[in-house]
Parts: C-alpha cells; sequence; structure tokens
C-alpha cells in the first residue's frame, strides 16, 4: 500500500508539473499557409518572443518553447517590455503548403517597422534593414520585401534592434509594429504599392504645404537677389526654405537609406532651429522690433545657443558605441534638448512687446499667428519631452489628426503652420509694397532736391579784371548741402561764399535756397563778410530744424587785399597752408555770435583754395580718410586736380573747390566752370 500510495503521488506530481510547464511555455506549432495563389496571407497569431542577442538563435532546430509569445503587429514596449533598448528576437514555425500550379517563389512583405532587423528563413540571413549610425527609436524603417524561395515548412526569425531610447522617445515604440505577410512576389508587390499609396495619400497635405512653400520660396529668392538689401525678404526667404525642407524629413514620404544623411536629422536638430531663428528675425522686422538693439542683440545671441545645441544634438546621435554609453547618450541627449529648446519660447517675448504698440492689422495677424503656432508647438514639444517616465499623453493627442478627409490627414498642427506662412506671406507683400511706395518718394525727393541744387548751383560766373576763377562740383549719391556762390564786388573785386548745410535731401535743399538768396540780396547792401555772415546767422536762427551751417565768405579787392569770415568753415588755403583766420560758430545756432574778419594780402600768382568737407572726409575701401594733411598737399592743384584726387580715393559727400588767383598785370582773366 505504501509503494503504491509513493507512486500515485510521484504520478501526480509529475502530472501537475507538466501541466504547469505546458502553461508556462506552451508548444509552438507551426503555423500552416496555404491559398497563397488567392493573395497574401497574414502570419497572425503568437510568436515566440525573447530579449537579447545570440546567432544561435536564427538555427531552426533551436528550441524556443520556453520564450514567451507576443503579438508581432504591437511594438514589445506595449507588451510588457516598457522602455526596452537593445537586440530581441522574434521567432515563427511556419509550413508554406505547395500547392498544385501553386506560387513557385514565396515572397515575405514586413510592413514599417520602428526597429532595425535581420530576416532569417531556416537560419540563412535572407535579408534586412542596415541600421543608421544614430537612428532614433521612433524612426521607420521603409516597407520592405524578402524572397523566401520555394514552399516548404521553416523557422522564420527576426534579428530586432532599437537604439538607446532618446529624450522624446516614448516606452512603448520599439521592435515590429505591423503583420508580416506571405504570397506570391506578384500579389505582395501588389500589396506594397497599395500601402504605399495609402501612406503617401495620408501625406498630401504636407505635400501640398511643400509645393506652396517650395514656389514662394522660388519667388522670394528671386526677388530677394534683385533687392538685397531688405532683410525682411531674406528671412522669409530662409523661413519658407527650412518650412518646405521639412518634408525631405518625413520618413512615410521619403524613407530613409543607409545613404540618406537626412535620416540624422529627423529628431529635430538643425532644421526646425533653422526655421525657428527665421521666424524670430522675421517678427523683429514686421514687428518694427529691429530699432531696439538690445533686442537685436538677445536674437543673434539666441539663434547662435539654439543652432549649436540642434548641432551637437544631432551629432550625439552619431557617437561611437552608443549601445556601451546609453547613459551617456541620454544625459548629452537630454542637456543638448533643453538648450535648444528653451529658446523657442522667445517669440513669445516679442509678441508680447509687440502688442503694447500700434500694429496695423496685417502685422497684427502675424503675431496672433505666431503665437498660436509657437505656443502650440512648445505645449506639445514639453510634453513629448519624457514621456516615457511621466506617460502623458498630451503630445500624441495634439499631434494627431483632427480628421481624414478621403484618406488625407489633417492636423492642427499643419493647420496653423499654413495660417503661420500665408500671414507671414501676406505682411511681407504688403511690406514691400509700402516700401517700394516709401522708395519712389524718396526718389521723387531726391529728383527734386537735386533739381533746386543744380538751380541754386551758378551757370555763369562772372568774368573779374586781375582774377582767375576755377569752381568744380562734384554731387555724390545722396543731395547733399553744399553751396556756393561767385559774386562781382563792388571794389572791382570778387565776393565768394562757400558753405555746407547739415542733413541731406529736400531739406538741406530748401535751406541752402534760403541761404542763397540771403546772400544774393545782402551782397547788394554790404560788401563786408563778417556782416554778411551776421545776417545770415540772424536768418538762420529758428530754421535749421537742429542742425548747422559752416559757411565763409571772402571779398578780394583789385588791388589784393583779401579779407576773410567763418562761420565754422574749413579754413581756405593758400601756398600750400591753411590761412590763419578767426573762426566763429556755425550758422544758426547762436544770436550772439560774431564774425571777425581777417585781412590778408594776395599777390599776383598766388592761389586761394576754398572746399568743403567732401575733399577733407573721402573715405577709401579701408576706411580711411583723405585728411587734411593730403589736402593741403594738392591745395595748390587746379581744382578740377582736387575735386578728381578726392573723388578717386572715395567719395563720400557732394564735393565742391574753388581756386581765385590774381593775375599779374597784362595777364587775362580767365573763368572755368566744371559744376
Amino acid at each position: 500500500m505504501r509503494a503504491r500510495s509513493a507512486a500515485l503521488v510521484i504520478a501526480l506530481l509529475g502530472t501537475l508539473a507538466l501541466c504547469v510547464a505546458a502553461q508556462q511555455a506552451p508548444a509552438a506549432l507551426p503555423l500552416v499557409v496555404s491559398g497563397l495563389g488567392k493573395g497574401t496571407i497574414p502570419l497572425d497569431g503568437l510568436w515566440q518572443f525573447h530579449l537579447g542577442d545570440d546567432q544561435s538563435w536564427a538555427a531552426p532546430g533551436f528550441d524556443d518553447s520556453h520564450w514567451e509569445q507576443i503579438d508581432v503587429s504591437r511594438p514589445w514596449g506595449d507588451q510588457g517590455h516598457w522602455a526596452y533598448s537593445g537586440h530581441a528576437w522574434y521567432r515563427r514555425h511556419i509550413e508554406i503548403k505547395d500547392e498544385p500550379n501553386g506560387v513557385v517563389d514565396v515572397a515575405l512583405y514586413v510592413p514599417l517597422a520602428s526597429c532595425s532587423y535581420e530576416v532569417y528563413w531556416n537560419g540563412r540571413l535572407i535579408g534586412g534593414t542596415d541600421p543608421l549610425p544614430g537612428q532614433s527609436a521612433e524612426a521607420q524603417p521603409p516597407a520592405a520585401i524578402f524572397q523566401l524561395g520555394k514552399p516548404g515548412s521553416g523557422v522564420l526569425a527576426f534579428r530586432a534592434y532599437s537604439p538607446p531610447l532618446d529624450t522624446v522617445s516614448p516606452g512603448d515604440v520599439a521592435g515590429l509594429t505591423g503583420m508580416p505577410r506571405v504570397g506570391s512576389f506578384e500579389a505582395i508587390g501588389n500589396l506594397a504599392l497599395s500601402e504605399r499609396a495609402t501612406q503617401v495619400r495620408s501625406r498630401l497635405l504636407t505635400v501640398a504645404q511643400t509645393l506652396i512653400y517650395g514656389q514662394l520660396f522660388l519667388i522670394g529668392a528671386v526677388i530677394w537677389l534683385r533687392n538685397r538689401n531688405q532683410k525682411l525678404l531674406f528671412w522669409m526667404v530662409a523661413f519658407l526654405f527650412s518650412a518646405a525642407s521639412w518634408a525631405f524629413m518625413d520618413s512615410v514620404l521619403f524613407p530613409w537609406t543607409e545613404t540618406n544623411i537626412l535620416a540624422g536629422l529627423t529628431t529635430g536638430g538643425p532644421p526646425h532651429s533653422a526655421e525657428d531663428i527665421a521666424v524670430w528675425y522675421l517678427l523683429l522686422y514686421l514687428l518694427d522690433l529691429d530699432r531696439y538693439p538690445v533686442l537685436m542683440r538677445w536674437t543673434r545671441i539666441l539663434a547662435w545657443i539654439t543652432m549649436v545645441f540642434a548641432i551637437l544634438d544631432c551629432v550625439v546621435y552619431y557617437m561611437p558605441s552608443i549601445d556601451t554609453h546609453a547613459v551617456l547618450f541620454q544625459v548629452l541627449d537630454s542637456l543638448f534638448t533643453v538648450g535648444f529648446s528653451l529658446p523657442e519660447i522667445f517669440p513669445l517675448v516679442l509678441i508680447a512687446l509687440a502688442f503694447r504698440r500700434h500694429m496695423d492689422p496685417s502685422r497684427r495677424l502675424v503675431a496672433i499667428a505666431a503665437f498660436l503656432s509657437d505656443m502650440y508647438f512648445v505645449v506639445a514639444h514639453t510634453a513629448e519631452q519624457g514621456e516615457r517616465f511621466t506617460r502623458w499623453t498630451l503630445n500624441d493627442t495634439m499631434t494627431r489628426p483632427l480628421s481624414t478627409v478621403d484618406g488625407v490627414d489633417v492636423s492642427m498642427q499643419a493647420i496653423l503652420s499654413l495660417l503661420l506662412v500665408c500671414a507671414i506671406v501676406y505682411a511681407v507683400f504688403r511690406y514691400v509694397v509700402e516700401q517700394g511706395q516709401r522708395q519712389a518718394a524718396l526718389q521723387q525727393e531726391f529728383q527734386n532736391a537735386r533739381a533746386v541744387q543744380q538751380v541754386l548751383i551758378p551757370e555763369d560766373i562772372p568774368t573779374v579784371p586781375g582774377f582767375s576763377i576755377a569752381s568744380i562740383y562734384k554731387p555724390a549719391g545722396e543731395v547733399g548741402g553744399d553751396f556756393f556762390q561767385i559774386l562781382e564786388a563792388q571794389s572791382c573785386g570778387i565776393l565768394a561764399v562757400i558753405g555746407d548745410v547739415s542733413g541731406k535731401g529736400m531739406p538741406a535743399a530748401m535751406t541752402v535756397s534760403l541761404l542763397v538768396g540771403t546772400v544774393r540780396t545782402l551782397a547788394h547792401f554790404t560788401q563786408s563778410p563778417g556782416a554778411i555772415l551776421s545776417a545770415m546767422n540772424q536768418r538762420m536762427l529758428g530754421r535749421s530744424q537742429g542742425g548747422f551751417t559752416t559757411c565763409l565768405v571772402i571779398r578780394a579787392d583789385a588791388d589784393g587785399a583779401l579779407t576773410v569770415a567763418n562761420a565754422g568753415h574749413i579754413a581756405p588755403y593758400l601756398a600750400g597752408r591753411e590761412l590763419p583766420i578767426e573762426n566763429g560758430l556755425p550758422l544758426g545756432l547762436a544770436a550772439e555770435a560774431v564774425y571777425t574778419e581777417s585781412v590778408f594780402q594776395l599777390t599776383p600768382g598766388a592761389q586761394l583754395t576754398l572746399l568743403t568737407d567732401g575733399v577733407v572726409e573721402a573715405r577709401n575701401g579701408a576706411g580711411a580718410l583723405f585728411g587734411f594733411d593730403a589736402t593741403a598737399i594738392i591745395s595748390s592743384e587746379p581744382a578740377e586736380t582736387i575735386a578728381r584726387a578726392a573723388q578717386e580715393f572715395g567719395q563720400d559727400d557732394d564735393i565742391t573747390v574753388l581756386t581765385l588767383t590774381r593775375l599779374g598785370v597784362g595777364e587775362a582773366s580767365t573763368v572755368q566752370d566744371a559744376a
């Protein structure tokens, strides 16, 4: 009885152990595949799965009965292996039935996956994806087709690999994510084309946006190339280029390959940072914030910070031995992500500053669109960080399509992006039109001022016995304030006036007209240089609008007596030196200004040279000034030679030169006017 009882207990225990073992590791029954001639067959059901890596696991005779079983159409992170990165193996025993007049060669179709992998059939490597250095855990290798060969029995194995997770990778994305299928090459090819068409169709809105951005980029680039001083146009072109380039980062539209370097950029990095920087500068110029040096300086600083950190974040994915330095990779990735993510709130600062000021509707629209687009991205991007730790699903909700219209995904992010682009293009168009109108008005003012100035430049210089007179006037690109008058003095000599009004354009030209009219009127009442300057000063008081006028008046009598009075102008040159004259305040600054006269004697053959600061302040390409020393050296040369020397050195302002030469007895008077 004891022996029988012991045997019975042993038998029961053995049976119980076998049942438990059977429950823990059910036998891997082969999946029977038949009917290949009718289409494609899914390799559904549970697959054997094991973490780790061992090449012997590819062998068909390997015993995988103790492995766990998972659904191959869902990531392993969603089936008990949250946030796992590294190698893992899938295995499935398959029996493909051979049918009369059936499929000669069997093809395997593997849909999009969230890992790189190698495929083995009966221990033989038949293909796979080549992992890119720096491949993100969320990167999706394109669907692939592999040849299994003739129908028969065997083991299909996948050796999968997922790199260390970065800051934005949730814990449930890695692994095979689609059901593999087998069939004839024709059926599998048709399936691949159909699924590819469906995937691309879902991105048609992205394609349409890219085409719009690309066309606007080309138009903007042509306009900017014709007007390169328009910084706003440059940043609009940069923004459109960055926005359009994002389509080429879409792994569905452009599946990555081992030669596609753009795959390393799909992690966010430089393209998005370049778009951010372009938006910052667009906001600065469109919202009239570029007038604040502090904002411009901080924009440059943040632009460098965000771009450097974005590039470093991209480079870290190419770090060698990324598997053995997973912790270092994740620390660096987190640090660099924070570095280029924090500046993303900068547009909110610009928008807040702009809303405190009056804006026209087009620019207000840009500010609102930029605020909505930036806030939406900042919230989604913030929620995405560390998602596998927080388990937040806000980013998934915000990036999920709002609806699907005839197979085309429509997302809020795409709508806001399109709204921002339309607002920017409209505002830039308005800005360019306004600038064109303003430029046309300035050009008209320039032409009017030039016409006024040309009228005021003496056309007929009187011939004065005993003197040879030469004048030359070379205007710069802008209308300046140079003026001069040569009148015959009552003492049979010369009354010469030369001056320079501060400022440019029509205001300067109108001031010149006032001064010239005053000089011509005063010449009938007084020949005293000091008295003329005093009267001109009184006339200019309250009319200078914050500016001033330098002026030099000389009277050269027939006997060579020279009387000079100066109101802050460059002193005349005689025999290569400046005359030591009294210097008074420029005109229009003080009512009590006194203009003392200095008296000299011109000997026969002596040349007196009068000029404006356009000669002394001529500037070459290196920024050096022509200067007083060089002016003194050439001051005895003819007026044309002096003006040409300053012009060739680097004209930066109007150039006016007058020379008066006292003639000897019997010499004929001459006049040379090159105005």
